[in-house]
């Protein structure tokens, strides 16, 4: 079985595990159906019945509010049921062990399980222990948070395409600043992953402590610890949240320093270029890596990836799941209604 949004064929495959299971054609083929879907938030009933029938499990066993809301708002928007599990409300909390936990959600019948974990390399365990069920990776350790890096690109592309151009032109050299804790995100492996697929330079800006102990394998234009210097010429500044809770603030002398010289400033945003965008995945630790006034600037679409993290999420499930039901396309969906 493939992995991925598109096999061969163009067809939806089985799992969304990594960036990299895309490539360019599925990056632009997920974010074609999120703009298809769009137009559905904005309806009175923001429903389609694309999914109807179909049931999504999610089970998160790391502390979530955005992702977990946001996939299940997604399921709920597709017309399928949804099934919410987590480590204190299942049996889990009791001992059993997380293969046990799955082949009992595998065996309910669920055709998608949505798995965020604290360890790496999780979410590729769960899809080979659940092979008839469609697992998306919604966060696993440090390794890869795939649908926020499409909800990013999403975004830029939104703010930047031409009327006109291609899907993806507008990151061919787009120069893109990914700042802050890399060592400890996997949301900065996915948008590494992600940028460089369509064509993005992207260059890491951290200290070298919040750097991982190799970049061997990047694909990246280059690596700062001068913000400073990486800001002239970015069109995207990429925030990334310092994360206390796997041990960011040992790296760093103190957070006034590190905001000194990492954080993005209001000065520091005034000599960004008129139509720098910046953005930051969530949840923001105002006066850290970003001033409360550059949050809340036009130029930040902190906002906007969060309703953009919603429609990716609908185009993935839809992608995944709407393929075999005999349903029409997600155009087509959208084009046929409300559903009732």
């Amino acid at each position: 079985m493939t992995s991925g949004v598109l096999d061969s064929a163009g067809l939806a495959a089985r799992h969304l595990l990594t960036v990299d299971d895309l490539g360019a054609e599925g990056i632009e083929r997920v974010l074609s159906v999120a703009g298809s879907f769009a137009e559905v938030g904005r309806r009175a009933n923001p429903k389609v019945p694309a999914l109807r029938g179909r049931t999504v499990a999610t089970l998160f066993l790391e502390d979530s509010t955005r992702t977990r809301l946001s996939f299940e708002t997604a399921a709920r928007r597709l017309s399928a049921d949804v099934v919410s599990f987590s480590a204190s409300s299942s049996s889990l909390n009791k001992g059993e062990s997380l293969r046990d936990t799955v082949a009992t959600i595998e065996a309910m019948g669920v055709d998608a399980l949505v798995v965020r974990h604290r360890a790496s390399g999780t979410a590729h365990r769960v899809a080979a222990w659940a092979p008839g069920v469609a697992v998306v990776n919604a966060g696993d350790g440090w390794h890869q948070h795939p649908t926020q890096a499409l909800a990013d690109l999403y975004t830029v592309a939104d703010a930047l395409r031409r009327p006109g151009e291609d899907a993806l032109g507008c990151f061919a050299g787009l120069p893109v600043a990914v700042v802050g804790d890399v060592r400890h995100s996997r949301v900065a492996r996915s948008l590494v992953a992600a940028y460089a697929a369509v064509g993005a330079r992207v260059t890491l800006v951290a200290p070298p402590t919040l750097l991982p102990p190799s970049l061997e394998g990047w694909p990246i234009a280059g690596v700062s610890s001068d913000l400073d210097e990486a800001l002239e010429g970015a069109r995207v500044v990429s925030l990334l949240r310092l994360q206390a809770e796997r041990g960011s603030g040992a790296y760093v002398p103190s957070l006034r320093e590190y905001t000194a010289r990492w954080g993005l400033t209001v000065e520091r945003a005034a000599r960004l270029d008129a139509t720098a965008l910046v953005l930051h995945p969530g949840p923001v630790v105002r006066g850290v890596e970003v001033a409360s006034e550059v949050a809340d600037l036009p130029r930040a679409r902190i906002g906007a990836q969060v309703r953009n993290g919603l429609v990716v999420r609908m185009a993935v499930l839809f992608l995944l799941l709407g393929h075999d039901t005999g349903s029409a396309g997600a155009g087509e969906q959208v084009a046929g209604g409300e559903d009732g």
